[in-house]
């Protein structure tokens, strides 16, 4: 067995803080800060699920209002020892070139797609955190037999828990956190048979 990197072993005995993602070049790509761990997929990412989360972005930004603005592989920091990475998200913050993460306050919609290394996070833990965060809508995106379904749930102010909205298959019509009309079946291509 190899030795860990010392880039892995945390700055401190309480584990690692928000800010130190930004500080840590030799992390793969997609790491995340899940209370206070560092967190990343070292499995390779199917093509259905890139695939979806591009074509979703490009709809996305193409019905976006001049107020919203629609980013991909950007970090939420929830709070000093929590911030994950959405597939997607929608943001109220202006564009600034050099930024690495936003507030909870600037996110108005986190889309997470599953993939079968972060189904786990992505239906419990990410579920949980973004509603206590304050984020007002979340979207989770699963595979039914290569076709995108949509579970859209919506944020109970007083318990800060996300209650179900709607399940989405073939289309998606929504009038927040802007107007958006999907077609889920353009967003990915039909599968050979």
């Amino acid at each position: 067995m190899t030795a860990l990197p010392d880039w892995m072993r945390p700055p401190r005995a309480e584990g690692w803080f928000a800010e130190d993602l930004d500080r840590l070049p030799e992390a793969p790509r997609h790491t995340e800060l899940i209370d206070g761990a560092l967190v990343f997929m070292m499995s390779p990412q199917r093509w259905w699920h890139g695939h979806l989360v591009t074509m979703l972005t490009v709809a996305l930004m193409e019905q976006a209002p001049p107020n919203a603005r629609v980013g991909r592989e950007m970090t939420i920091k929830l709070d000093q020892r929590n911030r994950p990475e959405p597939d997607l998200l929608v943001t109220t913050a202006a564009f600034e070139g050099d930024r690495t993460w936003f507030t909870p306050e600037e996110v108005r919609l986190v889309v997470e797609v599953v993939s079968p290394e972060s189904a786990h996070l992505d239906r419990t833990v990410k579920l949980r955190k973004y509603a206590e965060a304050g984020i007002p809508h979340y979207w989770l995106i699963e595979d039914e037999d290569g076709a995108p379904v949509v579970h859209v749930y919506e944020l109970d102010e007083p318990t800060r828990a996300y209650t179900p909205a709607s399940i989405a298959r073939g289309t998606l019509q929504r009038s927040v956190p802007f107007d958006i009309a999907l077609d889920l079946k353009q967003l990915t291509p039909p599968r050979r048979t």
